[in-house]
């Protein structure tokens, strides 16, 4: 082709005609390829020598036919498929898409928390029964939520929380003041915190220190009333621990976006495990994300044609993920 390979942008997503006819009014120094499924993106991509997609839709299959490949620029935050491919070779860049997940983050932890508190689940169930029921309804005023990891995310759910009257701390290494929240533990204080929750919501990127750091000692802790909401990554939380607890009585609920395998096997026990609401890893999705993510992936694009790899937001280090 014409054009030098890292002048040619792959495109791979449903939307990619939207981002190809946005992008090319915002970064017109690039030459854009487009795919909306696999095949597509097989034939084209031997041109590349950027891929723009989402990471779970980026297969070994594609990165592979890709030799001209750079730079990758994931549109999720989360990238773990990619970082444990063989195709992606040492040398090429991987960026991922964050800093706007907040809103959809937060409001599905709302919605999760106040599902599990006023028994939004019995409700439904009784209207499909057409049966008139009423209890008392539980508040968030006055809740205290400990959010384990204290990044962006936690720091946009916390403007929300606060709004509903609701104390907020949380459990960090990094971070020991941080606007809004009323107290930073630090990790080997985890328990502490989860002792004081009425809700504990996970939030950390999934790596070797997080994996299981939700286990028995945690559930031990937190008090009978209590409830998890984990919408970071399936593999911080002990699921079978987590079961046992609330089989058991020793945690309220449980609101679960994310789990260790995905999809959820239809056999798998949690499922049918008392009082949890399961939603299929959405948690990082929105009607406007294209909206959101488009700003990033013009910014590093034009970074890129200046200044190379050096230059780029979201850069992500072999070895580490982060949770979407």
């Amino acid at each position: 082709m014409e054009n030098a390979p890292h002048r040619t942008v792959l495109i791979k997503d449903t939307e990619a005609a939207w981002y190809r006819r946005e992008l090319e009014g915002l970064c017109p120094q690039y030459h854009y390829l487009t795919a909306a499924d696999e095949e597509e993106a097989l034939r084209v991509a031997p041109d590349a020598g950027i891929i723009v997609g989402l990471a779970p839709a980026l297969s070994e299959r594609v990165i592979g036919a890709a030799p001209r490949l750079e730079w990758v620029q994931a549109l999720t935050t989360g990238v773990d498929n990619l970082l444990s491919m063989e195709a992606m070779r040492p040398e090429v860049t991987l960026t991922n898409c964050g800093g706007f997940h907040g809103p959809q983050m937060s409001e599905l932890a709302f919605l999760m928390m106040l599902s599990l508190n006023r028994d939004f689940p019995r409700m439904l169930v009784n209207q499909g029964q057409q049966k008139w029921e009423r209890w008392p309804q539980k508040l968030l005023l006055g809740k205290t939520v400990a959010v384990v990891g204290v990044g962006a995310i936690a720091e946009d759910l916390t403007k929300r929380a606060n709004a509903f009257g609701m104390t907020v701390t949380g459990v960090s290494n990094g971070r020991e003041e941080v606007p809004g929240f009323a107290k930073i533990f630090k990790r080997a204080e985890l328990t502490r915190a989860a002792a004081e929750a009425d809700f504990l919501v996970v939030l950390l990127p999934y790596d070797a220190g997080s994996h299981h750091i939700i286990n028995a000692e945690v559930f031990a802790a937190m008090k009978p009333e209590a409830k998890l909401i984990n919408i970071s990554r399936g593999g911080c939380v002990d699921e079978l621990a987590l079961r046992r607890a609330l089989e058991s009585g020793q945690i309220a609920g449980a609101g679960l976006d994310v789990f260790a395998s995905e999809p959820l096997d239809p056999s798998d026990p949690i499922w049918s495990a008392p009082n949890v609401l399961i939603t299929p890893h959405i948690g990082g999705m929105s009607d406007i994300y294209k909206q959101q993510a488009l700003p990033l992936i013009a910014q590093n694009l034009n970074a890129y044609a200046s200044g190379g790899a050096g230059d780029l937001s979201g850069r992500v280090q072999r070895g580490k993920g982060s949770a979407s």
